[in-house]
């Protein structure tokens, strides 16, 4: 089911920070209570492979986000104490010390249930004992979601688990969304900041193609 251009859900998970405290988050409230964009981004699991190298990416662009008044949060179907295990670990051992932002622990999988991102190939109900298996890991893949000021989705991607994401695209994503919402315009193929857009409509684009 795609969220684009529909609200996020709105509903309360368990997460986690490197202090080790562990709370409640509700993205659409952060976005909507903050007046800030989101960027909200599920990995498959902790202390596995690619995952570390993207947590780390986005803490590495943390404070370009931030410019961009934008809250980044990790997830995945851990537990807030696997997390902390993970977020007290080194770099050097394949941890995630030194990542800030809050990491969803949707552990009942109440969320990612709801956005349909869970590795389920097949499900098949068990006359015997009344309960439905499921097959694949049940854990979820790398979705990645930017929830604008009023807790609109405005972009949705889903990677499958050998391949990392590139963190300078959602980057551009939100400068391209920003120049939207104050200049009025639209966003061409491979639009960078400071390169020219469109008026939305036909002469925009014949203007445009015009010159490029």
């Amino acid at each position: 089911m795609a969220l684009v251009g529909k609200q996020f859900p709105d509903i309360n998970v368990d997460a986690m920070n490197d202090m080790g405290d562990t709370f409640k988050v509700n993205v659409l409230e952060e976005a909507k209570k903050n007046n800030k964009k989101v960027v909200l981004f599920w990995y498959p699991k902790d202390f596995t492979f690619v995952c570390p190298t993207e947590l780390h990416a986005f803490q590495a662009a943390i404070s370009e986000f931030e410019k961009r008044n934008t809250i980044v949060i990790g997830a995945s179907c851990d537990t807030p104490e696997v997390h902390f295990a993970w977020l007290s670990t080194s770099k050097d051992n394949g941890g995630i010390e030194g990542v800030t932002y809050p990491i969803l622990a949707d552990s009942n999988r109440n969320l990612s249930s709801i956005l349909g991102i869970l590795d389920i190939t097949n499900e098949v109900y068990d006359e015997e004992t009344g309960t439905v298996q499921v097959e694949g890991d049940n854990v979820t893949y790398r979705a990645t979601y930017i929830i604008d000021e009023e807790g609109t989705v405005q972009h949705e991607s889903i990677n499958n688990m050998p391949l990392g994401r590139n963190v300078n695209e959602y980057l551009r994503l939100i400068d391209a969304l920003t120049h939207v919402q104050e200049k009025g315009e639209v966003c061409p193929a491979n639009w960078e900041e400071g390169k020219d857009a469109m008026a939305p409509n036909a002469k925009g684009t014949a203007e445009y193609l015009a010159s490029h």
